[in-house]
């Protein structure tokens, strides 16, 4: 069953997890990749660059959209003051994943809304905590070389791949750490009048 968009929602992600989420509750976005350096600014808190790179991403397409509404979203791990953003390689991949081991992380994602053409703007950002537990050296460097880490925040996927067995324990929605909060861009989609959620089709 598809649950009717008003008008139509645009994905501004190359994520196929963020458009596995949003089909998952009925909704099939169009996909308009974007290109936006996920960079950091040392001045802002992670929930700040990640709220900041959600709606610069969704700007980055907004600007081409007559109609409709563009979901721009950003996952940024952070713990003992660094950010994690996606790794830059497998040496970066291991680094990551060694500092997550046997600790306490949190995944912050950002997510904007922008309704077209009233240019109006819902955003926010949903903190998730994660527990890991210790990981051997070989099961990183197996899941390393597998080469699922390289386009995740955190160097880790806790859906659908190995990643899920080095949570230990999570406190908060889980669909944030895996990249998108869909309770929150729900109320946001249906405030902005982009969804009905009284017809389905």
């Amino acid at each position: 069953m598809t649950m009717r968009l008003v008008k139509p929602l645009i994905l501004a992600s190359r994520s196929p997890r963020r458009l596995h989420l949003l089909r998952q509750i009925g909704l099939e976005p169009q996909v308009i990749p974007c290109d936006v350096p996920e960079d950091f600014l040392p001045d802002r808190s992670p929930a700040e660059n990640a709220r900041e790179l959600a709606v610069a991403k969704a700007n980055a397409v907004a600007v081409f959209i007559d109609r409709g509404c563009v979901l721009g979203a950003d996952t940024i791990v952070s713990i003992d003051g660094q950010l994690l953003g996606k790794p830059t390689d497998a040496h970066d991949a291991r680094r990551m994943l060694r500092l997550l081991s046997g600790k306490i992380h949190r995944v912050h994602t950002g997510y904007a809304l922008i309704d077209r053409p009233s240019g109006r703007i819902m955003s926010g950002v949903e903190e998730t905590f994660v527990q890991f537990r210790e990981l051997p050296d070989e099961e990183i460097a197996e899941y390393v070389e597998g080469g699922s880490p390289m386009d995740k925040a955190g160097a880790y996927g806790i859906q659908d791949d190995y990643g899920a067995v080095f949570v230990k324990r999570v406190e908060g929605c889980y669909y944030n750490v895996v990249g998108l909060p869909l309770s929150a861009v729900y109320s946001a989609l249906v405030e902005l009048g982009t969804i009905n959620p009284q017809v389905r089709e």
